[in-house]
């Protein structure tokens, strides 16, 4: 006859091993995870940077060589070039000096001929006058700097 083996477990030492070595990692990882955020937020901003300047791209290839001149308002009517006006996000970090937050937003300020990028209102700035050199030009409206200590402007 067979002997019925007995079942085993974890003992409590194992047990509170594995717990110990979880605590570990959680003290390291947590205080990073503000971090984290912040540079998704960064990440987001600048690909949303890339979606504008691509339709506007588009928008003046479609166009015969013409920007809008509005506050890109036209670029989202009947959805051909944006479904919405991307959302634009900055934050703050700490230890870098000069970094500004700015809460979500799609607005667009227009430049209105003006060359002087040292507003810091968040949102997007637009060069929406055909006279202009950067004429077509989007920036994000923030004088701060990323976390690499990046002027937004220079994007």
């Amino acid at each position: 006859m067979k002997k019925l083996s007995s079942i085993k477990g974890f003992t409590l030492i194992e047990l509170m091993v594995v717990i110990v070595i979880l605590g570990i990692l959680a003290a390291v990882i947590a205080p990073r995870v503000p971090q984290f955020v912040n540079k998704a937020k960064e990440g987001k901003t600048k690909g949303n940077l890339g979606t504008l300047r691509s339709a506007l791209n588009i928008y003046y290839s479609d166009n015969e060589g013409s920007y809008p001149t509005d506050n890109l308002a036209s670029m989202t009517v009947g959805s051909k070039y944006l479904k919405e006006m991307p959302q634009m996000e900055t934050a703050a970090f700490p230890g870098i000096t000069n970094t500004h937050k700015h809460g979500p937003t799609n607005t667009v300020t227009k430049a209105d001929g003006a060359t002087d990028l040292s507003g810091d209102n968040g949102g997007w700035y637009y060069q929406n006058v055909n006279t202009q050199s950067d004429w077509g030009s989007i920036w994000v409206n923030c004088s701060g700097v990323d976390s690499a200590s990046r002027q937004w402007t220079s994007y």
